[in-house]
């Protein structure tokens, strides 16, 4: 008999949720976590933490609060990384003693080491003191993350060149910075410090901010990118990077256009690379993308049907919130549980720039390559009563309808709370929705949410002028 019906690598979301979900199952369950704290990148180096620092930037700069009373505020004091740091470290403590709570309260076993396979069955787990521990389990659950990925020529060994998780640990606010990737962590990054007024320069190789969005949302978003002072180097690579011994003398960058960018600190944010090297995957017949991603099928199966992967260390689309719904459907199919094990089949994606962006279903480009019949509603924060109220002058809530049935297929949303504004149009997108539902909906008043019934509105009123 095995020691355990389940045996978990890795305690970010994937792996707590894998593990607390197999718990409620009865099932005895054991995490092996590598590092001395849980959570793993979403809970330390990533997404909690770099939306702590995002909210940080906007209280201590007082962006938001510009121009609202007549009064233009600038940032209230020289922020000190103390200052920076400050609430993003209480949000990660607090949130480490969550997750250790959940699985204790729950009866997951915890065990601190570096695991890896001895077969297909049994987890070898190094612990920090040389000591080993061996751990067996009816079923493995792989959910290990993901890591920076580190191209040339970038010395990240110098004190002023970081990738996406060294940022967190920076010693001084840069005096300039220059991001390297204009991806969602490069994007998110460079605003937060555009935010506190320091000079920004985004260097990519692609020629429009954040494509996969919606292409007016997309250039919305780099205009506003602009406006609060970012620099957009785009079409452009990086073929040179001069560090000077001295920290008082400027890094230099040569872009592939010939131009040089002087800058105090860097950012080079190029993706992830899954945290599988050591684990001893593919000796035991499971297949590893170039970057390391663990090959599944759509119940989160590997090559061995008995161990599974799940969250970053299977690549796309690498979210928290996909992440934890792939380990409940792992859990469910292993142990053969009952419930729907599929993925919702519209997911909302939330970038947390200033503005904010949030997204579910279809662009307007989808939609033309698919030959699809669209409307497209509008409706602007600023003539909401909630946004004039909190200044929100740049939002927008962008809805688009099936121009025959009026069906709801993609809702665009960029300003104040989109990520949370989101959400409405996602559940109306899952139930099939039409116009109707926003029109019949009574909205709190005034609140941003009722720039659904505008935008609805604002649809109907197109196809009607068309029509007549």
């Amino acid at each position: 008999m095995a020691d355990f019906d389940l045996v978990v690598i890795g305690c970010g979301p994937a792996g707590e949720w894998g593990a607390v979900q197999a718990a409620l199952a009865g099932k005895r369950v054991v995490v092996v976590e590598k590092e001395p704290v849980l959570g793993g990148t979403a809970a330390n180096t990533g997404t909690l933490p770099s939306k702590t620092l995002r909210e940080t930037a906007l209280h201590l700069s007082g962006l938001k609060a510009r121009g609202l009373y007549s009064v233009e505020t600038t940032l209230r004091h020289e922020a000190t990384v103390s200052d920076f740091l400050y609430r993003e470290r209480r949000v990660k403590s607090m949130e480490r003693e969550r997750i250790l709570q959940n699985l204790q309260r729950h009866g997951v076993e915890v065990v601190r080491g570096t695991g890896s396979l001895t077969d297909t069955h049994t987890v070898r787990v190094l612990r920090q003191d040389g000591t080993e521990r061996l751990i067996s389990g009816d079923y493995i659950l792989i959910a290990t993350g993901s890591s920076p990925f580190r191209p040339q020529p970038y010395p990240f060994g110098d004190a002023r060149v970081h990738d996406s998780d060294e940022i967190l640990e920076i010693g001084r606010l840069p005096r300039s910075l220059v991001v390297v990737g204009a991806g969602v962590i490069g994007c998110e990054y460079a605003c937060m410090f555009a935010a506190l007024g320091i000079p920004v320069t985004l260097v990519d190789v692609k020629h429009e901010v954040l494509p996969f969005l919606d292409d007016e949302i997309s250039a919305l978003l780099a205009q506003r990118m602009k406006d609060i002072g970012i620099r957009l180097c785009f079409g452009q690579t990086v073929s040179a990077v001069a560090v000077p011994s001295s920290a008082d003398e400027p890094i230099r960058l040569t872009l592939s256009s010939g131009e040089t960018v002087d800058t105090d600190q860097v950012l080079v944010a190029s993706g992830r690379t899954a945290n599988t090297s050591g684990l001893g995957l593919e000796a035991h017949g499971i297949k590893l993308s170039k970057r390391g991603h663990v090959e599944v099928g759509p119940d989160f199966q590997t090559a061995v049907p008995h161990i599974y992967a799940v969250g970053d260390v299977i690549g796309f689309p690498a979210l928290a919130s996909t992440s934890m719904d792939q380990a409940r459907i792992a859990v469910e199919h292993a142990f053969d549980l009952t419930g729907q094990r599929t993925m919702a089949p519209v997911l909302p994606y939330g970038i947390y720039t200033i503005p904010e962006v949030s997204m579910a279903g279809e662009t307007e480009e989808a939609l033309r390559e698919k030959g699809v019949p669209y409307v497209a509603g509008r409706a602007s924060f600023a003539q909401n009563p909630r946004g004039q109220i909190i200044g929100e002058r740049h939002g927008i809530l962008k809805l688009l309808f099936h121009r025959e049935s009026l069906k709801l297929l993609g809702v665009h949303v960029i300003g104040e709370q989109a990520t949370e504004l989101v959400h409405v149009g996602l559940i109306a997108l899952l139930m099939g929705a039409s116009a109707r539902l926003f029109v019949e909906t009574c909205f709190n008043y005034p609140t941003l949410s009722e720039a659904y019934k505008a935008a609805t509105f604002d649809a109907m009123d197109y196809l009607q002028r068309v029509g007549d």
